[in-house]
């Protein structure tokens, strides 16, 4: 006698996520108004699905888009939990720019940032960013490992007399040890927000976000503090 064969109660149809886009230059952050943005499926970039227009604020209306089944995020080993999508942006006096691999959950709404260089302050024709796949699912490095117990006699070593949350945060775009690798100033905020939503689904159960919010921050807080 064969097994029964499960089956999810849910149709195709039924498993969405929504997207909403915010739009500013990268010099003053200024909103742009009346962005064009085209969203298609990341690998298919001529089948335009929908096409959106930013506001006053430079933000669009939240579009509702297919993702997988909800459980693909909340169980471990299971085929990509999103869908990737691409999308093309073009506004008067802008470079135009290509963002490919937004990554969009079901049931929650997934929010992209994007900044667009002036024509006059750019030589480049368009600007093209891929966001890699999610920690969780992509094929990744193991984490350089480090001594529980770290060394205090170095020269040059500072610790803080108080711990303090800094307004920055100093992200070396590269290994420890490559002094060729760019630095980068990135606010503490955006920091601890983007590392989140890149270690962990924001379909998780709250309690969990909030705890895997708290160990990031306190990882980070650990290096500020100790400068190490």
């Amino acid at each position: 006698m064969e097994e029964p064969v499960l089956k999810s109660t849910q149709s195709e149809e039924d498993n969405q996520g929504s997207l909403q886009i915010n739009v500013t230059a990268n010099v003053g952050l200024i909103p742009i108004e009346n962005a064009s943005i085209t969203i298609s499926f990341t690998g298919e970039p001529d089948s335009a699905i929908e096409t959106l227009t930013t506001d006053s604020s430079g933000q669009t209306e939240s579009v509702t888009l297919k993702t997988p089944p909800l459980q693909y995020s909340l169980t471990p080993n299971s085929p990509m939990p999103y869908s990737e999508y691409t999308l093309t942006v073009s506004a008067p006096g802008y470079e135009p720019v290509i963002v490919s691999g937004v990554e969009v959950l079901p049931d929650v709404t997934a929010v992209q940032n994007i900044e667009m260089t002036p024509t006059e302050m750019s030589e480049d024709e368009e600007e093209i960013i891929a966001i890699p796949d999610h920690t969780l699912y992509g094929d990744y490095p193991p984490k350089i490992p480090e001594d529980e117990i770290k060394p205090m006699d170095e020269s040059g070593e500072i610790v803080l007399s108080r711990v303090v949350i800094p307004e920055y945060v100093i992200v070396h775009d590269g290994v420890p040890n490559d002094s060729t690798a760019p630095n980068y100033y990135v606010r503490y905020r955006d920091y601890i927000k983007n590392v989140v939503s890149s270690e962990i689904y924001a379909t998780w159960p709250e309690s969990a976000i909030y705890a895997n919010t708290l160990a990031i921050m306190s990882f980070t807080l650990n290096r500020v503090y100790t400068e190490w």
